[in-house]
């Protein structure tokens, strides 16, 4: 593969996508916004589809965001715990759930995806929490498409407005987009010390 070509890239971008979305469902750190804004960024020099990139965005990510309420909310979670490499990421997911907060309205649902680990953080509370699986699945829906359509979009937009080589556009747009999540992180820190509306079921009275 030509990593320096277009062409290549713009055919392999529709196969990383949803491995690299679904697995930034469960470990942050995997890079699916600099694979998302790649595509947008390919998209605006006619390389990839752009409606073909929204939908395995948004299908990756709500098929992630339902994978994670699930375990949760079967409380599979132990499962982890078999393997060093699992003890690792659910370790990961309790950080990430300490760092965005616990709240898992239907709002918070929609909208914590833009900040870092705020997907992995709300979609594990709400199935911890026991929110509807209706509900849930109705909210990710929407959050992914929302999810999708700026992330794509931000990808196009620095792309036809540079010029630039495809790959240069996708950094800029990558570093837009840490830098918006970043500065909304900060602002919803500040506010989570407050009691969250979902909170899990307490045991029964003996």
């Amino acid at each position: 593969m030509d990593f320096g070509g277009a062409d290549s890239w713009g055919t392999a971008i529709y196969f990383w996508i949803i491995p690299i979305v679904l697995g930034d469902a469960i470990f942050p750190p995997v890079p699916s916004e600099m694979v998302v804004i790649t595509g947008g960024a390919l998209s605006a020099d006619g390389r990839a589809n752009v409606f073909l990139v929204l939908a395995l965005s948004a299908l990756a990510s709500w098929l992630g965001d339902v994978v994670v309420f699930q375990l949760f909310r079967r409380r599979l979670s132990h499962v982890l715990d078999r393997w060093n490499w699992g003890r690792r990421v659910h370790s990961g997911i309790h950080e990430a759930i300490a760092k965005a907060g616990r709240s898992s309205t239907y709002g918070t649902i929609i909208g914590a995806r833009f900040i870092p680990g705020g997907r992995l953080a709300t979609s594990a509370t709400a199935g911890i929490a026991n929110v509807s699986v209706r509900g849930f699945s109705l909210c990710a829906g929407l959050g992914a498409v929302l999810w999708a359509c700026w992330l794509v979009g931000l990808g196009y937009f620095t792309g036809s407005a540079t010029g630039l080589p495809f790959w240069a556009s996708s950094l800029i747009g990558v570093a837009l987009g840490l830098l918006i999540g970043v500065v909304v992180g900060i602002i919803v820190t500040r506010r989570r010390g407050n009691r969250s509306p979902v909170e899990e079921p307490e045991p029964p009275l003996a």
